[in-house]
């Protein structure tokens, strides 16, 4: 198994879990708040969309993609809310389009390409990230958040991924 196979094995495998969550639900169901936090299930897989697409654009058109600003800032927010005009069918199928665009990438990309990451607090000053390490870190940001969902959905109604 090459290197491209083990990250594309581990996308499938936690993209996997996280949709197993959100199985059968409404988006009512989609959209509630289970726990003192302000996460939903829909939210959740929102969230990990758009930040999928945030990093792999990243890979392809550099730091200029992650740039911060006051529209930026409102749209991050908005990422983890699933709103009334949206459905969680829609979500899921965006999902859909924006892991196959990852899925090639991490086929094709060379993977010691490397881009500089904008200036910003969370960031050190004059790095960069190779396409490997982006896309291994999307493999975290899916996991974690896999995790997240697993806790809602089993508020929800009991629903486990695993055990």
């Amino acid at each position: 198994m090459s290197e491209r196979d083990d990250l594309l094995e581990a996308l499938t495998a936690h993209r996997g879990f996280l949709r197993h969550t959100v199985q059968g639900i409404t988006d009512e169901q989609a959209r509630q708040r289970l726990t003192v936090s302000e996460l939903t299930l829909g939210g959740l897989i929102k969230h990990v969309a758009q930040t999928e697409k945030g990093w792999a654009d990243f890979v392809v058109d550099g730091p200029q993609t992650m740039a911060m600003t006051e529209d930026s800032y409102a749209e991050h927010a908005d990422g983890f809310v699933l709103r009334e005009d949206e459905t969680l069918e829609g979500v899921l199928a965006d999902y859909e389009k924006i892991a196959a665009r990852t899925d090639e990438l991490v086929r094709t990309w060379d993977l010691d390409a490397t881009q500089p990451l904008p200036e910003a607090p969370w960031f050190p000053p004059n790095a960069t990230r190779s396409a490997r390490r982006v896309f291994v870190h999307i493999v975290g940001e899916t996991a974690q958040h896999a995790g997240h969902a697993d806790i809602l959905r089993e508020t929800l109604d009991g629903q486990k991924t695993m055990g």
